[in-house]
């Protein structure tokens, strides 16, 4: 049966999450962002089967108005022009009315890292830090894993043990939309994985033996997931960074994902290797790192090239300083 108007964006979603596997919070993104045009056109006596591509740009400026930031506005003409197109596609409209336009310009913000140097403090804070030995193990992993693979918070917290087990060189990881990719182990990586392992076992054999049923988890809690959880860990990190004396408000798991790939690159890796090890669909979003870069080493040459600091030296003609 085809769908009428006001059940098209029930019908995209449900053709988002079949067919390219959107993953659940990028569907209710869709679904936020398009009730809120739907219901604009509403109280406009307008609906999707009949708006106009004016009444789109009409709709965009007024979220303009209301000061909403150019990256809200971007994300919702995205979901607009691609529900139109779906309806395209799908003969439920003969035209497309977003297809012409264009979206608001989006400033390109280069992301936070950190150098080696403070992650190579906050690996070593990990080892300190915990209430015992098996939380100062199990932290150490957390933060040498994450490190070593760029892994999202989500996909390092939700690691089943099953994928850890037989000192692996490399981990399978769930990522966004269910899509699985392989992601490599360091050296220390695997040496704090063993380390966990063994003892994160000890304490399941206790748990065992009082009755407790095992877990699926690599990193087991008592959260309603059964794992580890992402604010329990954000919080983890920030205090891992005041122990390493880095300030926490530039520390978060996110951070230390763009210090994975930064350093990489930095360090002769190949972009499309990156793109792989980060689960990124296009390369396009790997390539933020190399600009990361172009400021690192701009800002090097002017802080340490002879002729930029003989330049800084340099008396003013017009003042004599």
């Amino acid at each position: 049966m085809t769908p009428r108007a006001p059940d098209w964006t029930a019908a995209f979603l449900e053709a988002r999450a079949a067919e390219a596997g959107a993953a659940a919070n990028t569907l209710a993104a869709y679904a936020r962002d398009l009730a809120d045009f739907a219901d604009w056109l509403d109280r406009r006596g307008l609906a999707l089967g009949t708006a106009a591509e004016r009444d789109v740009e009409t709709y965009l400026a007024a979220l303009d108005a209301r000061g909403l930031a150019t990256a809200t506005r971007a994300r919702r003409l995205s979901a607009i022009r691609q529900l139109f197109a779906f309806a395209a596609r799908e003969g439920l409209r003969a035209d497309d009315p977003a297809a012409r336009i264009r979206g608001p310009g989006r400033a390109q913000r280069l992301p936070a890292t950190l150098t080696e140097a403070e992650v190579e403090a906050l690996l070593q804070a990990a080892r300190g830090l915990g209430r015992g030995a098996r939380d100062r193990l199990r932290n150490t992993c957390l933060m040498e894993v994450l490190y070593a693979t760029g892994m999202r918070v989500s996909e390092l917290v939700s690691l089943p043990v099953a994928a850890a087990r037989g000192d692996p060189e490399m981990l399978l990881v769930r990522g966004k939309g269910g899509k699985e990719r392989m992601v490599p182990l360091s050296p220390p990586a695997r040496a704090a994985l063993r380390e966990w392992l063994e003892a994160r076992e000890r304490a399941e054999d206790a748990a065992r033996a009082e009755g407790r049923p095992a877990s699926a988890w690599l990193f087991p809690s008592r959260s309603d997931a059964g794992h580890l959880t992402r604010h329990r860990f954000y919080l983890l990190i920030k205090e891992l960074a005041v122990a390493a004396g880095v300030s926490p408000a530039r520390v978060t798991p996110h951070v230390l994902r763009h210090a994975f790939a930064t350093h990489l690159l930095a360090n002769g890796a190949d972009l499309r290797a990156i793109q792989t090890m980060l689960g990124h669909a296009d390369v396009s979003t790997t390539e933020i790192y190399t600009h990361v870069l172009d400021e690192r080493l701009r800002a090097l040459v002017e802080t340490h090239h002879p002729l930029a600091t003989a330049a800084r030296r340099k008396p003013d003609p017009a003042t004599g300083d």
